[in-house]
């Protein structure tokens, strides 16, 4: 079966609407999916009638921003009561910031002699309140400051680069608890992206395992080969249930199509068991 639990649409910062994923994903052979927007969950009434129409398994999901030891965390809530009213509350509270986040990064990005940024990066956003760095980046590319997404982040807007602000996001524990709260299943997103020490990574799979998460990425196209076997590694030392995903935002931006991953390990035990 090819399943593919962590993509985007234009609901936060994919240029794709809902309905148009689904049929993506369906032409690429996917049966099971799920739309995993950050930190909101207004498409998934259109994604599940898309993905129902079709044919496809239908998993509910979110991606919520976490702020842990200094850095943003992501975090997978998967096949998740959209109609809780804690997450729909702490997904609300979450993207209150965005837009005055928003405001002074563009404001950084003048200071740096990129004008219009605001603008700019709203003309991405179908959706205001969520408006992110992927916007930004996306219009830097097209005025031309950068060759492409990578390169903005490096420069500018990227952890500690001149251009971003950082974000107080949900605590760790408030997103396992919504999560679960929803009867979802809790997965932490693309662990390959932080920058961590090892320590650290031990610190977060253990405090995450201890508030009732239960699951890990690992075959993403957030990661290369080389962590996919490296992180098939952990959930196998933690036990956590591994979970796939394409990340995919834009047909022109990623590493991989929806449906293009590999399958997981044959001996890890994948999270759709937990619903399944």
């Amino acid at each position: 079966m090819k399943v593919d639990l962590h993509c985007h649409s234009i609901v936060s910062d994919g240029v794709l609407a809902p309905a148009q994923v689904a049929a993506r994903a369906h032409a690429n052979g996917v049966q099971m999916w799920a739309l995993t927007d950050h930190d909101e969950l207004g498409g998934l009434a259109e994604a599940r009638a898309a993905a129902e129409g079709l044919g496809m398994r239908f998993v509910t999901g979110v991606e919520i921003s976490v702020t842990w030891a200094g850095h943003t965390v992501h975090i997978l809530g998967l096949n998740l009561d959209e109609r809780n009213q804690a997450i729909l509350q702490g997904l609300a509270d979450i993207r209150i910031g965005r837009e005055t986040r928003a405001r002074q990064m563009a404001g950084r990005l003048e200071a740096l002699g990129i004008p219009g940024g605001y603008e700019g990066a709203l003309a991405y956003a179908a959706n205001p309140a969520l408006i992110s760095r992927t916007h930004f980046a996306r219009f830097m590319v097209a005025q031309g400051y950068c060759k492409n997404m990578q390169q903005v982040f490096d420069k500018y807007l990227g952890d500690g680069c001149p251009g971003n602000v950082p974000m107080q996001w949900s605590t760790l524990e408030q997103a396992v608890l919504w999560i679960t709260d929803a009867g979802g299943v809790a997965v932490i997103a693309h662990p390959g992206r932080y920058d961590y020490t090892p320590t650290q990574f031990g610190a977060l799979f253990d405090q995450f395992k201890d508030l009732g998460g239960t699951g890990i990425e690992v075959v993403t196209g957030s990661h290369s080969p080389a962590q996919y076997a490296e992180y098939a590694q952990v959930a196998r030392h933690y036990g956590f249930l591994a979970s796939c995903g394409s990340d995919f935002h834009s047909p022109q931006e990623g590493k991989l199509d929806l449906g293009a991953i590999p399958p997981l390990p044959s001996d890890l035990t994948p999270v759709w068991r937990h619903w399944a």
